[in-house]
Formats: C-alpha cells, structure tokens, sequence
C-alpha cells in the first residue's frame, strides 16, 4: 500500500478533533464540530459588541465598518493558508492554492453569493444596533437566520440531522424572536418614561448632531460621565455622544431593519452549503468540490469587496441622517481604529469555524452558533448598561427570552449528524 496517499485516524480524544494524515486537517468528528461551534459562538457574539462601543463612543460606523472589513479578510487568507496548505494535496481533496487554478466557478459564485449576502446583514446590524440595543438586535436577527436558514440547510444536507429534534429547536427560536420584540417594545416604553420625567433644569434634549471627538477610548463605556446607566440622564448623554442619533425617531427603524439582516444571514450558510457540497451538480465530471477553506476565502473576498463599494458611498452620502465624512477622514481617524480591527478578526475566524464545523457535523446543526446573542447580551448589560433599570415587564420578558434562546440552542445542537 502506497503510505503517500493514506490517511491516518487518530483515537486519542485530544487528538479526535482532527482527520490528520498527509491531507489537509479537516474538522471530522462530531465532537471536533462542536468545539469548533463552541469558539465560534465565543467569537461572533464578541464583535457585535466591540462595533456597538465604538458606535457609542461616537465614531463613524462607516470608518468603523472599513477597518473591520480589512482584517475579516485577513482572517479568511490566514486560515486559507494555514489549513488550507497543510499536507499533500490529492485530487479528491487539493490544497487551497492548487484549487484555485481549478475550473469550479459555479460553486465560487455561490461562495460569493453567500459573502454578498452575509456582508448586507452585518452592515445592516450596525445601524440596528442603535435603534434597538445590541441584545434585542443580534436576538431577532439570529432566530430569522435558524427558522430560513437552518430548514434549507437541513435539505441541503440530505436529510443527515435528526428532523424530530432539529425542528422543535427551530420553533423555540421562532419564539424567541416574538419575545425579543416584546422586550424591545417594553425596553422603548420604560425609556420612554424616563425621558419624560428629565426635567429641563438637568439636562434639555438638545441632541448635537455632530459626534463627541473629545471621548477617550480607554475611558470604559460611560464611566467618565456623571450618569448612572438606566437613567433618563444616561440616555441622553449617550445620545450626545454617540454617532447615530435616535431620539425622535421611529423604532419601526431599527426593527426593520433587524428583519432585513435576519433574512441575509438566513442565506449565507446555505449559499456556502452548495459552495462545498454542489447538490444541485453544478461542476463538471471530474472537478473537485472546493474544500471548506477555499469556499471561505472566496466567500470573504467578496463579502470584502462590496463592503468597501458600500462603505466609502456612505461616507459621501451617509444614511440615517450621519454627517458626511472622506476617505482622507478616514485615513486619519486613529479613534478606536485598534478595536475595529480586533472585531475584524474575531469574525473572521468566528464564521470560519462555523463553516468548518458545518462541513463535518451538517450546516444546519451548525447555525446553533446563532446562540450568539447569549454572548452579545452578556456584553450589551455589562459594557452598555442595557435594561439597567427597567420595568419589572421588561424583566420578565428579557429571562424568558433568554431561557427559550438556551433551549432553543440545546435542541439544535442536539440535532448534529455526522456527514460521510
């Protein structure tokens, strides 16, 4: 036997994670594909929040947006690179730079497709984010992404996750975006009373339109100013210092647009399902589907590209009432640039090991990394003060968001098959 072309299992469970031999390291077994959805889950509910201090500390979202496009791409090269060109390259399964000489343009475009999709929903949360709060925002959007996403996934894959499980879990998330509205709208009511018991004496309403540039970075959130999170003062010094202004408008905005990024996010993981799988038999006898981290780097490269078109447009003609701003402004805009570029990353790698996980354990069981909000949460009541003190309502409602939020996750996960 030739050893050249063998593949060698490994039995340690330290070692499971990995098929390792002379071929590139693909995520294999189930409980490899989990700890893979488990970083993931860690790393796309910390960037949200990274995006929403910057927003708040008044940077321009279109500056933040184009520093954190750069190194989500960077992300994509250096796994594409990494494992990608480990081991020998075969014909069933070549190495990234030799699959890309290949002929396999139908499953690049629905790499791409996906990308262009995927970078539409993120550029739409960013604004979300402000009219909704972090938490009710990555909460709706991501339960849109599971009831679409994850039931195309799960025909996609040939039926390879338990239905009897899997759905169930899709119906709590389904739930959990009706509860996440509920929060919102008595979140907006409770504000809304605050607000109308700040006197004038202490603070008009009085909204600059221009964002503070004299916030420092470092300074931790709000803590250099006077304001006790969850108070009418609060708001309103948020609202003076943050660069998207929402007072006097209304939060059918910030919903609708949540809806919008639900629906992109629902089709970014089936476009990169037919990417490496070619169920609908797109490629030519004989062509190689492309493996998971070539599918990612066109996926990226294209997810890069109209974030740039889109971004450098609204610098020049802003939406949402945004002042103009210049690709030399940018250039120069040093504010909080380190902070943006972390958030880059930590998508990058965070979606790279969603994909790599869906390859081995099946896309649709891989969207329970959409337990993303559990994460962006946490970060949205400690960093941002979120739903400090709030209704009793609102309370309730938050916990039994949550609760089916955990169980919907749970089911999901628990629904993972193994693809042959």
């Amino acid at each position: 036997m030739d050893l050249s072309d063998s593949i060698f299992f490994v039995t340690s469970p330290s070692e499971g994670i990995f098929l390792r031999g002379l071929k590139m390291y693909v995520v294999e077994s189930k409980g490899g594909a989990i700890a893979c959805m488990l970083l993931a889950l860690l790393f796309l509910g910390t960037w949200p929040a990274i995006l929403t201090l910057l927003e708040r500390r008044g940077r321009l979202p279109q500056h933040t947006y184009l520093d954190y496009s750069i190194t989500n791409l960077l992300a994509a090269i250096i796994i594409a690179l990494t494992f990608g060109e480990i081991g020998k390259s075969t014909p069933e399964m070549p190495n990234f730079l030799v699959q890309l000489s290949q002929v396999n343009w139908p499953s690049v475009m629905f790499a791409m497709a996906g990308g262009v999709v995927l970078s539409l929903g993120n550029l739409s949360t960013q604004y979300a984010w402000a009219f909704v709060g972090l938490s009710v925002t990555e909460v709706i959007t991501a339960s849109i992404t599971v009831v679409i996403g994850t039931t195309l996934n799960y025909f996609l894959d040939d039926r390879i996750n338990r239905a009897e499980i899997l759905f169930p879990g899709v119906g709590c998330f389904l739930v959990a975006v009706c509860l996440a509205s509920a929060v919102h709208s008595s979140n907006a009511a409770d504000n809304k009373e605050k607000l109308e018991g700040f006197s004038s004496k202490e603070g008009e309403l009085e909204i600059s339109t221009l964002p503070n540039k004299d916030v420092e970075m470092e300074d931790g959130g709000v803590s250099s100013e006077k304001a006790k999170a969850g108070t009418a003062e609060f708001l309103v010094q948020l609202e003076k210092r943050r660069a998207i202004k929402v007072f006097g408008k209304s939060t059918l905005i910030g919903l609708s647009i949540c809806f919008f990024a639900g629906v992109c996010f629902s089709l970014f993981s089936p476009a990169f399902n037919l990417a490496t799988n070619d169920q609908w038999h797109t490629l030519k006898d004989g062509v190689p589907h492309l493996v998971v981290y070539t599918a990612f780097f066109y996926f990226s490269v294209s997810c890069f590209v109209l974030a740039i078109i889109l971004n450098i447009t609204f610098l020049y003609y802003p939406v949402l009432d945004l002042p103009k701003s210049s690709f030399k402004a940018y250039i120069n805009d040093w504010n909080g640039r380190g902070w943006a570029l972390m958030a880059g990353l930590l998508c990058g790698f965070g979606n790279g090991l969603q994909f790599m996980g869906g390859q081995a354990a099946g896309y649709a069981a891989a969207d329970a990394v959409q337990a993303l909000p559990l994460v962006s949460t946490f970060w949205g009541i400690l960093l941002f003060g979120e739903y400090r003190k709030s209704s009793r309502r609102t309370y309730i409602l938050l916990v039994s968001m949550l609760s089916m939020f955990i169980v919907a996750v749970a089911v999901l996960m628990a629904s993972s098959g193994h693809r042959k």
